[in-house]
């Protein structure tokens, strides 16, 4: 859409043209990934998604004393993020009147649940609104060791992966790093997993693993992520190890050293095929990074995040990418460096092109990289019955405002 005419009264108002024929000026189109958002104004701060530095700048600049300020910040920080409080009020170690202070200038939001579905496997998927009434996507899956739940880092996607329902859904905007913190809140308040003051301490986690696999490339939205991963990593509340913290990445090279320096998490890549001409077409940021620059960017990765391998992610569809050429390829391709694949059966969802491959195919492909001296494991699917599985997220209301031509025809299939 063009920019409207600047007013008559501004200092930077062009002059009026006399002349009939007006050269038309051509619109302005913002890149959302470089241009940021503001805010939507707040009378009050949210303090979810504040990292300790920024929790103590605010709490400075709204009137605590600077001698003080640490430790209300480790007062503020256990209430919020050990113990689930959400009300000032709540704060029984805090002086009436400075609880009263907080809760004038400062509030804990999370963001709200729309929707909850639990799959027939257990798995649970949380539609989330959040500012501006955008939705995303949340998914939580437990397993008899562990529980994993898949965040969302932008409500929507700019990298628009073929084989990926995401995909299908333009890029609205970057969630805040209390929008990402938030997810997890949700499904812990959800699980009732809290813990509660003066009960036996129980050491068992519902929540115990984080991906970073849910809408959005994290990548884009590097600063909100790193900050969020901050706040989830702290051992003195949400206390998630970064070896329980994996993030997921189409291949953003220039981000992928900054990414293994100031957050050091596990790196899971979607790699999915092992030919420029191929992944071109299902991972289209290849385009400007190809497999060469990715997997240069990855040998260094282990060495500077201290982490132990690279999860090369491996959706298998048929009689794209399954062949045993494919396998050999990729085991020629990744040679060097530490690493796991994680073969995922294709998840359908409406449009889709796209088929899965046969199990005989994907256990032969498996059994080829495994006998390389890789580990191979075959992803279950979880949760497809309510659109849950991997590469099925998409905001509820994007969904059902689009039928399966129009999303095709949007991925141009």
């Amino acid at each position: 859409m063009t920019p409207p005419a600047a007013p008559a009264n501004r200092p930077d108002a062009a002059p009026a043209s006399s002349s009939p024929t007006p050269t038309a000026q051509a619109p302005i189109t913002q890149d959302v990934l470089t241009i940021p958002r503001k805010p939507v104004a707040a009378d009050r701060i949210n303090i979810i998604g504040l990292t300790r530095e920024g929790l103590r700048a605010a709490l400075i600049a709204a009137g605590t004393p600077e001698r003080q300020a640490k430790m209300r910040v480790g007062q503020i920080w256990q209430w919020v993020y050990h113990w689930g409080v959400r009300d000032f009020a709540q704060m029984t170690n805090l002086a009436k009147d400075y609880r009263a202070f907080l809760a004038d200038r400062f509030e804990i939001a999370i963001p709200e649940i729309v929707t909850r579905q639990v799959s027939e496997d257990g798995t649970r998927k949380y539609l989330l609104r959040i500012a501006g009434g955008h939705e995303v996507e949340t998914v939580y899956i437990p397993e008899d060791s562990r529980g994993t739940l898949c965040v969302s880092s932008q409500v929507g996607c700019t990298l628009t992966c073929s084989f990926c329902h995401t995909g299908t859904q333009k890029l609205v905007r970057n969630l805040t790093a209390g929008e990402i913190v938030g997810q997890l809140m949700v499904a812990r308040d959800d699980l009732g997993e809290w813990p509660e003051p003066g009960a036996p301490k129980d050491e068992t986690r519902l929540v115990s693993n984080l991906v970073l696999m849910g809408m959005g490339e994290p990548l884009y939205n590097f600063d909100n992520v790193r900050d969020a991963m901050k706040v989830v990593m702290d051992n003195e509340g949400l206390s998630l190890s970064r070896r329980r913290i994996t993030l997921s990445t189409s291949g953003v090279v220039p981000e992928i050293a900054k990414t293994a320096r100031e957050i050091g998490c596990q790196l899971a890549v979607s790699f999915h095929a092992t030919t420029d001409a191929v992944r071109d077409r299902l991972v289209p940021i290849n385009k400007k990074w190809n497999i060469d620059e990715l997997l240069g960017a990855l040998r260094d990765y282990p060495r500077l995040s201290n982490s132990e391998r690279i999860t090369f992610e491996y959706v298998m569809l048929d009689g794209v990418n399954d062949s045993d050429d494919d396998a050999r390829r990729l085991i020629r391709l990744i040679r060097g460096i530490p690493a796991k694949i994680n073969l995922i059966p294709f998840n359908e969802w409406p449009g889709t092109p796209y088929k899965r491959s046969s199990w005989d195919r994907i256990e032969a492909f498996a059994d080829i990289i495994y006998k390389a001296g890789y580990a191979s494991p075959i992803r279950t699917p979880r949760g497809e019955d309510i659109m849950a599985a991997c590469g099925q997220l998409k905001s509820a209301t994007e969904r059902g405002r689009k039928s399966a031509s129009q999303v095709a025809a949007e991925a141009g299939l």
